[in-house]
C-alpha cells in the first residue's frame, strides 16, 4: 500500500450514453476516484529485519490491475506513490515552451469529472426536462458521500417520447417516455430512484471485491492482533486456496526481499575459503552479480594467490611482488581525483589476467595481427628493446631507430654514433648507448636530443646496463639481516673490450649537461678524455685481462664475464672484486644474476653452463650438455635457458642445475632467443619458433624462409622480431591480443620494472653516499687479493687470440653477432663488409653533429680546433688490451 499521504483509489472507467433521436448523441461520464479508506498505521515502529515486507516496493502489478464489477462497469484500482500517477498524465501530453496539444475529446476547458455519490443520486433523479449543456455545472467530487447538487435550470417545453434501447446509458438529460424501475441499492447513502432514463442501471454495483477493498483496513486491524502461528495458519491457508498465478506473483515478491548477501555478512576469512573453492570462469561470472561481490573479489588478496598457485602460474613469490609494487607504484603516480564507486583490484588480480592471457593468447591465437617494416637499410640490427610502447632498434650502420608498434612509423632517429652501436638499456624516457666509437651516449627519448656524451673507453663498448635502485636484504658480519636500498642512485654500468669496466652515474632529466671535450668536433680521441673531468664518472673496475664481453648487475653486485675465461663479481658501490670465479677453459660470452638464489650463471665457449654460488665464490652446478659456444644466457623465476652453436636450447632448474628440456629442431646456431614461465621464442637459420617451455615442444613458426634473425623480444602481447631477407633488414610486430584485452599487462624480461617508484623518495642527501661508502670500506692496508691481475699488459702484447680462434669465430659468428671482433656478418650479395666501409663512414662525418650542434655553447672550450679530420680505427686496429693513454694530449691551455 501507499504511502500515509497518499490513499488508495478506485478509478471508475467513464460511463458511455448513447441516445438515438434524429442524430446520434455520445455523452461520456467521467467519475471521481473512490477513495479507498487508508490503513491504519502500526500500533508501534516496525523492525525492518522482522517485517521486510512493510516497505518493500510491490510490483506494478500489484499496484495497479483492473476490476470488472457485476453490472460490466470497469474500474482500475490504483495504490500509486504521490507524484507518479501526475507523470504518468504528463507522459501523454505533448507540448512545448508556451502551448500544449489538446487530446481530441478535449475542448480547452478544465476536464469535468462527476462523483460517484452525485451519480447515484442523479441516476435516482427523474429527469424529464434538461437543457443540453446540463453537465455543464457538475463539479469533481474528491469524498464518498458528499455531493453538489446541481443548479437549477428552467424547464423546456415538452419532447415528444422517443424510444431508448441503451441500458447501460447514465442519467439522460432528455426526457424518458417510459418509468423507470426502481435502481438497485448499492450504497446506503444512495436515494431512491423515482424517475429515470429506460433500462439504465446504476454506475456501479458493488461485489466482494469493491466491499474487500472497503473493509481491508478493518481486516488488516483484525489479523496483526492474531498471535504469530494464527497469522502463519490464515496466510498459509490462503495461499493454498491460490491458483498458481498468484503464487508466482507472490514468489517474485518474496525471494528477492527474503535473499539474503552472505558473501557481504559473512567474515572476510570465511568468505575467502567459500571463493577459493570456485573456479576462475565462475568467479569471474559471481563479479557481475553486484557492486559489492565485485568489490569482494577484486580486491582479496588471499583468493587470488591461491588461485595463481592452483593453476600452478604462481612462481615463488619474488616477481609476484615485484609485479605488485609495479602496480601500486604506478597508481600512485597517475591517481585521480575523480573517486570511483569500485575500489581498485588487488595487483594480484591484475597479475592472474596478465598470465593466464600469456599462457592462452600466445598459444591459442593462430593468426595474431602483424605488422612488417623495413628498418635499417640492409645492415645487422645488434640491440633490439621493447619499452614503454615503443620499439628501440640499434645497429651497426650506427643508428638508433625509435618505432611505433602500432603503425611502424619511425617516431625518432637517434644520430650520433660514429661506430656501430652493439649495446643499448633504457629507463622512462631516458636511453644509453654504447658504440665501438668508444662513447657511452646518453637519450632523451621524448625530444631524440643527445644530452650527454662520455668518454673514457679505450675500445669498443661491448656491454651496459642501467641499475635502479631497490630494498634488498643485506646481511652484516654478525648474520643480523637489515633492508637497505642499493645504489642510492641509479647507475650505469659499461663493458669494453679494453678489458674494464666503469661506473657513471645516471643523469637525471634536467642535470646539466656534460660531453667530453672534442666530442662534436670529430678529430678528438675519446680514450684521451680525462674522466676526472666528468662529473658523472664514479667508478673504475680493472682487473680482466681481456675484452668484457657480458655483465649483469641489480643492486650492489656487478658481475661481468670476460674472454680471459673467468667471471668476476664486484660491489658495484665500492669498486671491489669479491669474487675471481676461475673454472670455464675458453672466454665466457654471457652472465646473468639470479639474486633470488644469491647465484650467478655464465656461459662460456667451452660449452658449459656454471652456477656460481655469491657468497662463497665457489661453482654450485657445472651444467653441461652443449657441444659448442654458449653464446646466450636467460632466467626467469623457475627456468634457466641456454643456446648455444650446436643448434639447440637447453631448459634447466636454477635451483638445482637439473635439465628440464632440451629443444632441438633448428639447423644452425642460436643467434637471439628469449622465455617466460610458458614459452621460448628463439631465431636460427632462417626460421623464428615458439616453444611450450614446460614440455619442449614446438607450438608454431613465427617466420619462415628468410635469411636470417639478428633480435627478438617480447612483453605481454607485444613480439618484435629483427630479420634479413633479400629485400634487406625488416621488423616484424606480433599483437596477440584479441578484442577486450586492452588492460592486458606484461611482464618485462628479467623481472626489472621500468619504473621511478624508487627514485621517488630519493634524498640528495645520498648524492655522494656512493663516494663515502668507498672511503669507509676500503682499507689501505688490506690486500685486494687480485694483485696478481692487476699487473699491467705489456705494450708489445699481441692478440694472438684472435688469429689462433679466427677460424673457430667464422663459422659461429654470423649466428651471434660478434662482428665488432674483425669479423663481419654475413650480407645479402651486393652490400659492402663492415670493415670496409668504416674509413668512408669516419671522413664523412667530419665536423660537428647538425644534431648536436645546438648545444655547442654548453661545452668546454679547450685548444683550438683541429683543421684535420679524426679517422676511427678499423676493427683490426682496435685493441683488445689497455692502451697507454697520451697524456699531453688531452691537457687544457
Amino acid at each position: 500500500m501507499a504511502s500515509n499521504g497518499q490513499r488508495p483509489a478506485l478509478y471508475l472507467a467513464p460511463s458511455v450514453n448513447t441516445t438515438t433521436v434524429v442524430t446520434t448523441t455520445t455523452t461520456t461520464t467521467t467519475y471521481a476516484p473512490i477513495q479507498i479508506p487508508p490503513l491504519p498505521a502500526p500500533s508501534s515502529p516496525k523492525d525492518v529485519k522482522n517485517y521486510p515486507l512493510l516497505k518493500a516496493n510491490l510490483p506494478k502489478s500489484l499496484r495497479q490491475f483492473p476490476l470488472v464489477f457485476p453490472n460490466g462497469t470497469r474500474a482500475t484500482f490504483r495504490d500509486v506513490e504521490e507524484g507518479e500517477e501526475e507523470m504518468q498524465e504528463d507522459q501523454s501530453y505533448v507540448g512545448g515552451n508556451g502551448w500544449r496539444m489538446l487530446r481530441r475529446d478535449e475542448d480547452g476547458e478544465a476536464a469535468r469529472s462527476v462523483g460517484l455519490s452525485e451519480a447515484v443520486e442523479r441516476f435516482g433523479r427523474k429527469r424529464s426536462y434538461v437543457s443540453d449543456n446540463m453537465m455543464e455545472g457538475v463539479e469533481m467530487t474528491n469524498d464518498f458521500g458528499a455531493s453538489t447538487p446541481p443548479r437549477k435550470k428552467p424547464r423546456g417545453p415538452p419532447i415528444p417520447p422517443i424510444s431508448t434501447v441503451n441500458a447501460a446509458a447514465p442519467p439522460s438529460p432528455l426526457p424518458s417516455p417510459h418509468g423507470s424501475p426502481p435502481p438497485e441499492s448499492i450504497l446506503p447513502s444512495a436515494p431512491p430512484s423515482i424517475v429515470g432514463s429506460p433500462q439504465t442501471q446504476a454506475p456501479v454495483q458493488p461485489d466482494l471485491s469493491l466491499t474487500t477493498l472497503l473493509t481491508l483496513p478493518s481486516l488488516l486491524s483484525h489479523f496483526s492482533a492474531l498471535p504469530p502461528p494464527l497469522q502463519s495458519h490464515v496466510l498459509l491457508t490462503f495461499l493454498r486456496n491460490s491458483p498458481l498465478s498468484v503464487l508466482r506473483t507472490l514468489h517474485s515478491v518474496l525471494t528477492p526481499i527474503l535473499a539474503r548477501d552472505f558473501l557481504t555478512q559473512l567474515p572476510p576469512e570465511l568468505v575467502s575459503h567459500i571463493l577459493s573453492f570456485l573456479p576462475f570462469p565462475t568467479l569471474a561470472r559471481a563479479s557481475r552479480v553486484s557492486k559489492a561481490w565485485r568489490a569482494t573479489i577484486d580486491s582479496d588478496p588471499v583468493l587470488w594467490r591461491d588461485l595463481l598457485k592452483s593453476t600452478k602460474i604462481w612462481f615463488g613469490g619474488d616477481s609476484e611482488r615485484a609485479f605488485a609494487h609495479a602496480i601500486v607504484a604506478r597508481r600512485r603516480r597517475t591517481q585521480s581525483s575523480i573517486p570511483s564507486s569500485l575500489p581498485l583490484p588487488h595487483p594480484y588480480k591484475i597479475l592472474f589476467k596478465s598470465r593466464h592471457l600469456t599462457r592462452t593468447r600466445w598459444i591459442m591465437n593462430d593468426n595474431p595481427r602483424r605488422l612488417t617494416f623495413p628498418a635499417h637499410g640492409n645492415s645487422v640490427v645488434t640491440c633490439l628493446i621493447f619499452s614503454h610502447d615503443r620499439i628501440i632498434s640499434a645497429s651497426d650502420d650506427h643508428s638508433i631507430h625509435v618505432y611505433s608498434p602500432k603503425t611502424g612509423q619511425l617516431i625518432r632517429a637517434l644520430d650520433g654514433h660514429e661506430g656501430g652501436v652493439w649495446a643499448l638499456a633504457a629507463t622512462q624516457n631516458t636511453l644509453v648507448s654504447g658504440s665501438t666509437d668508444r662513447t657511452v651516449r646518453i637519450w632523451d627519448l621524448s625530444t631524440g636530443r643527445c644530452m650527454h656524451v662520455f668518454g673514457g673507453h679505450t675500445s669498443t663498448v661491448r656491454c651496459l646496463a642501467i641499475v635502479k635502485p631497490e630494498w634488498l636484504d643485506v646481511e652484516d658480519e654478525d648474520g643480523v639481516i637489515t633492508r637497505e636500498k642499493w645504489p642510492k642512485q641509479p647507475l650505469i654500468v659499461t663493458g669494453s673490450r679494453d678489458h674494464s669496466l666503469r661506473v657513471w652515474q645516471l643523469p637525471r632529466p634536467g642535470d646539466e649537461e656534460y660531453r667530453y671535450y672534442g666530442a662534436d668536433e670529430g678529430e678528438v680521441d675519446p680514450a684521451d678524455e680525462d674522466v676526472e673531468d666528468n662529473p658523472y664518472h664514479k667508478l673504475h673496475l680493472e682487473g680482466h685481462d681481456h675484452a668484457v664481453r657480458a655483465l649483469a648487475a641489480r643492486g650492489r653486485t656487478l658481475v661481468s664475464g670476460s674472454y680471459d675465461c673467468s667471471v668476476r663479481i664486484w660491489d658495484i658501490i665500492t669498486g671491489k672484486c669479491r669474487w675471481v670465479l676461475q673454472g670455464h677453459t675458453q672466454r665466457v660470452y654471457s652472465v646473468v644474476l639470479d639474486m633470488a638464489r644469491n647465484q650467478a650463471c655464465s656461459g662460456s665457449m667451452d660449452g658449459t653452463v656454471r652456477i656460481w654460488n655469491l657468497q662463497n665464490g665457489q661453482c654450485r652446478h657445472l651444467l653441461m650438455g652443449h657441444t659448442s659456444l654458449v653464446g646466450l644466457l636467460g632466467l626467469s623465476p623457475s627456468h634457466l635457458v641456454s643456446a648455444a652453436a650446436d643448434s639447440t636450447l637447453r631448459v634447466w632448474d636454477p635451483e638445482t642445475g637439473e635439465l628440464q628440456q632440451t629443444l632441438a629442431a633448428h639447423t644452425g646456431a642460436i643467434t637471439c632467443f628469449q622465455h617466460d614461465e610458458f614459452k621460448v621464442l628463439s631465431g636460427s637459420d632462417g626460421t623464428l619458433k615458439m616453444w611450450n617451455i614446460r614440455d619442449g615442444s614446438v607450438v608454431r613458426d613465427l617466420l619462415t624462409g628468410i635469411t636470417g634473425v639478428w633480435q627478438v623480444v617480447f612483453e605481454g602481447r607485444w613480439c618484435v622480431a629483427a630479420s634479413n631477407s633479400g629485400d634487406g633488414t625488416v621488423l616484424d610486430v606480433w599483437d596477440f591480443a584479441e578484442q577486450g584485452d586492452d588492460d592486458w599487462v606484461g611482464e618485462p624480461p628479467g623481472g626489472i620494472y621500468d619504473d621511478n617508484s624508487e627514485d621517488e623518495d630519493f634524498d640528495e642527501r645520498d648524492t655522494d653516499m656512493m663516494d663515502q661508502d668507498a672511503e669507509i670500506d676500503i682499507d689501505p692496508s688490506e690486500p685486494d687479493g687480485d694483485e696478481e691481475d692487476e699487473l699491467r699488459v705489456p705494450e708489445d702484447f699481441e692478440d694472438v687470440d684472435e688469429e689462433d680462434h679466427r677460424s673457430e669465430r667464422s663459422e659461429v659468428s654470423n649466428q651471434l653477432m660478434d662482428t665488432e671482433d674483425a669479423v663481419p656478418l654475413a650480407r645479402p650479395s651486393g652490400t659492402t663488409s663492415r670493415a670496409s666501409s668504416h674509413h668512408s663512414r669516419g671522413s664523412m662525418r667530419a665536423g660537428p653533429s647538425s644534431l648536436l650542434a645546438g648545444s655547442a655553447s654548453r661545452i668546454r672550450n679547450r685548444a683550438g680546433p683541429s683543421l684535420h679530420t679524426r679517422h676511427l680505427p678499423i676493427n683490426d686496429e682496435t685493441p683488445t688490451r689497455p692502451r697507454t693513454r697520451n697524456v699531453g694530449s688531452s691537457k687544457r691551455r
